[in-house]
């Protein structure tokens, strides 16, 4: 098992960043800026204040207190060492009966935003806990949102947990296979963080080929004319009604489809950015994320991602993370139902759909049985299904994360959706755990769904971001979206460039929020952590998931990442990648996963020692320890003109098993891995 290479103390904390405290030490010496602070001596406050809009305040400290109006007001302390720092204070926020207003800290110059709740009372609360460099800091309240009083500061080294998490599915029914993944994330959260991608979905990174459909001969071929098979279920007539196919495939069983634009065959590289990684760390990540998008009721079509979580999970040995872009029409009026609820009227023009808040769709209305919301989401729900059972019945676990990032920006009040980004949480917390629940509910007690680890997304804006979490009995692991790049850096890193933080501070909300009982993770990211701000903050961080290149590179592009550092962290002990994960980590689930395998960095490269009778290197031919196209090159001469190859060189040059030879798709393949057509070529056994 790996071992973290810098051991951090932790210990139970008294409370947790974002919750009131119960109680305030009383105030103290700052012994190495530590201890409590009078506010009313902070660098700034021009008058001491006794009361507020000539209200008497009354159960301060000292000779007054602090109130925030049009200047920030500021103390500079010197600490002993680089760590996590958990700052207190006492304050009361009197405008706006029942709101909550913005505060803003700064350490260092650098801001960070707190939801601070109403109370004419002083009461005791936290910002949270903070990054602090070795030696002098400048902590400064500013009054950017909204005013408050603040009678004391209290400075404490942060006193973080041990993270702690159920290892067991919340549905009681999960597979076994569930039950071994679940029991697999649990056993490395807090130890280490698991690395991962996003692909793109629908028709990203398309491919052109030279393959077309010859109507006469009814073929497809390419340039060379060489002949591909048609998949007979995918004919189609064009607007001229011509008749076509939309599929074709090769002898790999490939799968090219039909640009209607320009009358060839293309296909979409899914596999752009884990093999972007391949060639930047030596190695793929651990956990892929995909998306059921492309099956929605009104404008579905075939992307083979199903297939592709499949081979993902059981040929690869790697873990599968699911969301959802769930669609629904723009207007109602485009849907309709009769009576007895089947549809009748339904766009597939996919532009008159949408995942965002611009639409008059009720939510609510799903829960209500019979209303067109009702019937066009438990249509979603059904598709969806459908391709969540391929997956069960092949044995793949999922971390599904549908609905996700619920809250989107503060709302007007706690939890009212007013900062809703997406349909599903644009009627509030309240409707929105409602929905979940009911998706639990449909998926698992109607569909018979047992392959699923259910994650949430929250955020962490204040105390009533934890409104949007749906309970203990409903989610498996929480998940926090970070994409805060080249802005708001607490590092110590240079303005503008990828932001490495590894968000310590809304990870300890996360944690506490669900009282250190569930799973904390990174489902969706921008810029990845680097290695040493994890390890300075203390973010135990169960897994970062990247989000796709597109029209912005978040992974391949330097606006986005530093190449060194996410090399740094996908190669360090800290990190797990593909080829570390335990080989039964689909196990029966009533044993723990083994120690995960050892690090390859570069296992095309790496030659074991033959045995005659295995393969050592799945295509490594002329038994270099790499394949390159070298081992085309020997595998051609040896099946056209009889130039001898060695045993073991013949085992390798097998890539479909169960042959006892190879032959011209032998060689076919390995050309395909070599020029990147093909990701993977089969891991010896």
């Amino acid at each position: 098992m790996k071992k973290i290479r810098k051991t951090v103390s932790a210990v139970i904390a008294a409370a947790m960043a974002g919750s009131m405290l119960a109680a305030m030490p009383a105030p103290a010496s700052a012994a190495n800026g530590l201890g409590t602070y009078e506010c009313e001596t902070f660098e700034g406050v021009d008058q001491t204040w006794t009361s507020i809009y000539a209200t008497e305040t009354p159960g301060y400290s000292g000779e007054g207190f602090a109130y925030l109006t049009a200047a920030p007001i500021s103390l500079e302390i010197e600490v002993e060492e680089e760590t996590m720092y958990q700052i207190d204070v006492r304050a009361v926020q009197v405008l706006g009966a029942g709101e909550s207003r913005k505060q803003t800290i700064s350490i260092n110059d650098i801001d960070y935003s707190f939801e601070m709740p109403y109370t004419p009372e002083w009461k005791d609360m936290t910002f949270g806990v903070f990054r602090m460099k070795k030696g002098k800091n400048t902590i400064t309240l500013k009054p950017i949102y909204g005013y408050a009083g603040y009678d004391t500061m209290t400075i404490s080294k942060a006193e973080l947990p041990e993270v702690k998490a159920s290892a067991t599915p919340v549905d009681p029914k999960a597979t076994p296979e569930t039950k071994a993944l679940m029991k697999y994330l649990a056993s490395e959260y807090g130890k280490h963080i698991l690395s991962g991608q996003q692909e793109i979905y629908g028709g990203g990174h398309g491919v052109q080929t030279d393959i077309r459909y010859d109507a006469a001969a009814d073929k497809c071929v390419d340039g060379k004319g060489k002949e591909y098979t048609i998949d007979p279920d995918s004919y189609d007539k064009d607007e001229q009604g011509n008749k076509f196919p939309w599929h074709c495939m090769d002898e790999t069983g490939f799968v090219y489809t039909y640009s209607t634009q320009n009358r060839n065959y293309t296909y979409n590289d899914y596999e752009q950015e884990c093999r972007y990684l391949k060639e930047l760390t030596g190695d793929y990540p651990a956990i892929r994320g995909f998306d059921l998008n492309c099956h929605n009721p009104g404008f579905a079509w075939e992307d083979g991602v199903t297939d592709r979580m499949i081979d993902w999970a059981k040929n690869r040995n790697g873990i599968v993370t699911i969301s959802w872009h769930c669609t629904v029409p723009k207007q109602m009026a485009d849907f309709e139902i009769d009576k007895d609820g089947n549809i009748t009227k339904i766009s597939n023009d996919w532009q008159q759909f949408t995942y965002d808040t611009k639409t008059d769709f009720v939510t609510a209305n799903i829960m209500v049985e019979g209303t067109k919301e009702n019937v066009f989401y438990n249509e979603a729900i059904k598709m969806a299904a459908a391709e969540l059972q391929k997956l069960q019945d092949a044995g793949v676990p999922v971390i599904f994360r549908p609905l996700h990032e619920a809250e989107g920006n503060p709302g007007q009040k706690p939890g009212d959706g007013t900062g809703a980004w997406f349909w599903w949480s644009k009627e509030g917390a309240e409707v929105y755990n409602e929905l979940w629940k009911y998706l639990y509910d449909k998926l698992t007690n109607e569909y018979g769904i047992h392959n699923l680890i259910w994650e949430q997304n929250l955020y962490a804006w204040s105390d009533d971001s934890a409104l949007w979490y749906t309970g203990d009995d409903y989610v498996d692991m929480v998940g926090f979206d970070k994409y805060n790049t080249v802005y708001n850096r607490h590092d110590g890193g240079e303005p503008n460039t990828p932001n490495e933080d590894a968000e310590s501070k809304i990870f300890w909300q996360l944690v506490d929020f669900v009282n250190n009982g569930k799973i904390v993770s990174m489902p969706e990211n921008s810029t990845i952590p680097s290695l040493a701000n994890l390890e300075i903050e203390q973010a135990k961080w169960s897994y970062f998931c990247t989000w796709y290149d597109d029209g912005d590179k978040f992974i391949s592009g330097e606006t986005y990442q530093n190449a060194d550092t996410v090399k740094e962290l996908m190669q360090s002990d800290y990190c797990i990648t593909l080829s570390e994960l335990p080989a039964d980590l689909y196990g029966d689930g009533t044993t723990a996963p083994t120690d995960p395998k050892p690090t390859d960095p570069k296992p095309t490269e790496t030659t074991p020692e033959p045995t005659g009778d295995t393969v050592t290197l799945c295509g490594d031919v002329d038994e270099s320890g790499k394949v390159d196209i070298v081992d085309v090159i020997a595998l051609n001469k040896n099946l056209m003109v009889g130039e001898p190859l060695s045993e073991q060189g013949k085992k390798n040059a097998i890539t479909v098993p169960g042959k006892a030879a190879p032959d011209e798709a032998d060689a076919l393949n390995i050309l395909k891995y070599v020029v990147e057509i093909l990701p993977e070529l089969p891991v010896a056994e």
